[in-house]
């Protein structure tokens, strides 16, 4: 859990490094978007997780792995980490905001119409079912779990990108359950993992103070690499229980608000605003 812990800390500290240098280019009017307070907040920094998770896998390859070179995991976690977090920095910065949610964007490309949120929805499936063939070779059934962990999780976690530091402080409590689940099973390579939650942590107080949105782009990056942690550290059993639950979740997404389930829990309204401006 030791070397978990580093690679947390270098993507957190690299994290705030990075929008200390790149904040300035993210005030152009181009990043503007309005957020659910409306207050003018640029969007798309979040890419900054992937970056962050970068150098998180360089430091701890350095540091601990085998001849300096990372685990085969962690080039899977910047895969899609990477990957998913350019898809949503697209969206994010070319997206309309017409179309929302799956019915939206596949409404859209039934009448022929490729919308940013649907080339996410593709290419992240794509990326997805990559990643797991890349992970688990030719066994199908691996693949397509993992495929699907990666693609419903990304989604799930963009789900709750509707107030300020609410997508990094589930990330963050995701985060922490695998690490602590698998170092109890003593299974699976989660450093890549805590590079990319770290990279969320960093930018969780700028989150909160509503100087950055992660928008698409550092939201789909963190439910993306936890969606193949629970592929890397969990039995088939506990990732099939797993998908089921974000089939679920997402699917109640398009029916009900996860702001109002949030707002009429009193200790979920409590964590969700813990930080944040009246």
């Amino acid at each position: 859990m030791i070397d978990e812990a580093i690679s947390f800390g270098v993507g957190a500290v690299v994290a705030v490094v990075l929008w200390s240098a790149l904040g300035p280019a993210f005030a152009a009017p181009l990043f503007a978007r309005r957020n659910v307070r409306g207050v003018d907040v640029p969007v798309g920094a979040g890419v900054i997780v992937a970056l962050a998770a970068v150098a998180a896998t360089l430091v701890t390859a350095v540091t601990g792995g085998a001849n300096g070179r990372p685990s085969a995991e962690q080039v899977l976690v910047l895969m899609a980490a990477l990957a998913f977090g350019l898809l949503g920095f697209v969206d994010d910065v070319a997206g309309a905001g017409d179309e929302r949610g799956f019915r939206g964007h596949l409404g859209a490309l039934a009448h022929g119409r490729l919308t940013t949120g649907g080339l996410k929805l593709v290419g992240g499936g794509v990326v997805a079912l990559l990643v797991g063939v890349a992970r688990s070779g030719d066994d199908i059934v691996d693949v397509v779990l993992t495929g699907v962990l990666i693609a419903l999780a990304a989604n799930l976690a963009n789900l709750f990108d509707r107030a300020p530091g609410r997508t990094a402080k589930v990330a963050l409590a995701g985060g922490v359950a695998l690490v602590v689940t698998a170092t109890l099973a003593d299974a699976g390579d989660l450093l890549g993992l805590a590079g990319v939650v770290g990279g969320g942590a960093g930018l969780l107080i700028f989150d909160l103070r509503e100087e950055l949105m992660l928008g698409d782009a550092g939201a789909n990056a963190l439910g993306a690499s936890l969606g193949l942690g629970v592929a890397v550290a969990h039995s088939r059993t506990v990732q099939v229980v797993v998908v089921v639950a974000l089939v679920a979740l997402n699917l109640a997404s398009e029916l009900v608000s996860f702001s109002r389930v949030i707002d009429r829990v009193p200790p979920l309204r409590a964590l969700d605003r813990l930080g944040r401006r009246p």
